[in-house]
């Protein structure tokens, strides 16, 4: 598909814009069109963090969007592709990423697919590495459990932004730092220390329908429970969720037994080289909750 900045598909003429100068609310509404969870503030907390396009008719009317987020000068992470149900199968979506392919230029891309836009990346040489396990629901006071030996859990603050940053780091082999200063803003943190230094972390914040809690970054399923454990009890009750590409062990275990079942997947996809870091055990973090599907 020849890459313009207007096309007509089938009744619609579509035109592209900048999605920073989008309406929320008309965001909000796209993303309800197809079951998307997010508020318009949520909505606002990833136009902060990326850029991206939006795809408006005739009238003005948000039928579409599509973002990437900077991770290095080598790498992005694509998000937020969205196409109103009325233009699904007519090429907006190709549409879309055709732009974002020739903004990011040679950066060898991740993203997370559901189901439906799986072919599309397939058809652009995207390539399937992983499942995430969306897991949500009511939480229940989950089960006891003592900290691993020689540690304790505080708060975190913005004077550890260095440090969980370098932890980030090492389970996601790219810079997300400006992303954990604003997670930081407006999540609340958890960190295990080991000895003087953090070990794992977690953050968790307003999302969606309640709460979600990402990143959990740490070595191991008990360091990595620990960290989730206090947000789990803090919002016992109320809705909350949790993506994880953990498909067995002590740490999804825990997730079902707080009430945090998994709903549904997605799959990681990664286009001109592999993504995802080889979980290799041992004291090397991974990542054992996505900030979020679309940030990664």
């Amino acid at each position: 598909m020849e890459r313009t900045n207007s096309i007509q598909l089938d009744s619609f003429e579509l035109t592209l814009g900048d999605i920073a100068e989008a309406d929320l609310d008309a965001l909000h509404a796209l993303s309800m069109s197809v079951g998307w969870p997010h508020r318009a503030e949520d909505w606002q907390i990833v136009r902060e963090l990326g850029r991206g396009v939006v795809a408006r008719d005739a009238i003005g009317r948000v039928l579409g969007s599509a973002m990437w987020f900077n991770y290095a000068p080598d790498f992005a992470i694509f998000g937020m592709v969205i196409t109103s149900p009325r233009l699904q199968m007519l090429g907006a979506g190709r549409w879309m990423m055709d732009h974002l392919l020739a903004q990011t230029g040679s950066r060898a891309i991740g993203l997370n697919a559901t189901r439906s836009a799986r072919r599309l990346y397939e058809s652009l040489g995207f390539v399937a590495e992983r499942t995430v396990y969306q897991c949500n629901g009511d939480a229940v006071v989950p089960p006891d459990g003592s900290l691993p030996p020689a540690t304790r859990l505080r708060a975190l603050t913005r004077d550890d932004l260095d440090e969980i940053a370098a932890l980030d780091l090492a389970a996601y082999n790219a810079g997300r730092t400006p992303v954990l200063a604003h997670l930081l803003e407006v999540s609340k943190g958890v960190a295990l220390v080991r000895g003087d230094r953090i070990a794992a972390f977690s953050l968790c914040r307003r999302f969606g329908r309640g709460h979600v809690i990402g990143p959990v970054v740490a070595a191991n399923d008990d360091d990595a429970i620990a960290v989730t454990r206090p947000h789990v009890a803090e919002h016992a009750g109320t809705f909350l969720r949790l993506d994880t590409r953990q498909k067995s062990g002590a740490f999804p275990e825990f997730l079902a037994l707080s009430g945090l079942p998994v709903y549904d997947t997605v799959t990681s996809m990664s286009l001109r080289r592999p993504w995802l870091v080889e979980e290799k055990g041992g004291e090397t973090p991974i990542i054992y909750a996505l900030a979020s599907q679309a940030l990664g």
